[in-house]
């Protein structure tokens, strides 16, 4: 494990493996290096490049400051790819492929983007964020409420209730209440797409790089209706289904799909 520092001088905690161009890798909501999919994917990928995997800011080894703004997660990637000397391809999951997106729009460093379903809402195939969302699960995270403001927001994405229900009993729990204030961040960034509306045609005119979007062939309807409409409002996006998957997307179907695009 290694550290960078960011402009505002929280210390990111990175792993670096592999060889050949860098590809660093962008965790969703609630996951990080000891616990998520990256660790997984990042030895799938390390025969083909040289894979950075980061505790994003205030999860896992990684410091924090206050207040949260979305611009210093775009610092902290900005920091990783000065580490992996300048430049570097980037994927990013979930709330994870928002920032990517949001970072690529800012950072001329990243030279081809890849996003696996960005948590947007488009259309009336899913029910709007609330209005008052983010600020009643920042209410609980205030209160120390941590549990609850997990289970807040497993049942938004879609848990099953009896499922919620029972994942305090799993050693995982701990790890998720250690980082649900984190949850905070990751509905900052993706409020704004998450209205039941048409994605802004401008918002990303900027991102001209090569970009694979991507969502799994058994994902719901709202996703993969999403993720058409981000590729067509991309200048230079290639739209892709990997079959047989869902928002918990496997490492061993990805993989390969993200060689062929890095390196195609």
């Amino acid at each position: 494990m290694k550290r960078v520092l960011s402009k505002d001088g929280a210390s990111i905690a990175y792993e670096r493996s592999g060889r050949g161009a860098p590809l660093i890798l962008v965790d969703g909501a609630l996951c990080y290096r000891a616990s998520g999919p990256s660790g997984p994917l990042a030895a799938l990928l390390t025969q083909h490049f040289t894979v950075f995997t980061y505790d994003r800011r205030g999860r896992g080894e990684s410091s924090d400051t206050a207040p949260y703004a979305v611009e210093r997660e775009i610092e902290d990637l900005e920091a990783l790819i000065h580490e992996a000397g300048g430049s570097a391809f980037v994927y990013g999951i979930s709330s994870g492929a928002a920032l990517a997106l949001e970072a690529a729009s800012r950072l001329p460093g990243i030279q081809k983007l890849a996003l696996y379903e960005a948590p947007f809402i488009v259309d009336d195939t899913h029910s709007p964020l609330p209005e008052d969302y983010l600020s009643r699960l920042k209410g609980l995270i205030a209160s120390d409420r941590r549990s609850d403001a997990v289970k807040f927001f497993l049942k938004r994405v879609g848990v099953p209730g009896i499922f919620a229900a029972l994942m305090p009993l799993m050693p995982v729990w701990s790890k998720l209440k250690a980082i649900a204030h984190t949850l905070v961040y990751d509905i900052a960034i993706v409020k704004d797409y998450e209205k039941g509306q048409p994605l802004p045609a401008a918002r990303w005119v900027s991102v001209t790089i090569p970009t694979l979007v991507a969502d799994g062939g058994k994902s719901p309807k709202w996703m993969r209706n999403a993720m058409r409409a981000l590729a067509d409002v991309l200048p230079n996006a290639k739209y892709r289904t990997v079959a047989g998957q869902t928002h918990m997307l496997k490492p061993q179907a990805i993989a390969p799909v993200l060689v062929e695009f890095f390196q195609g």
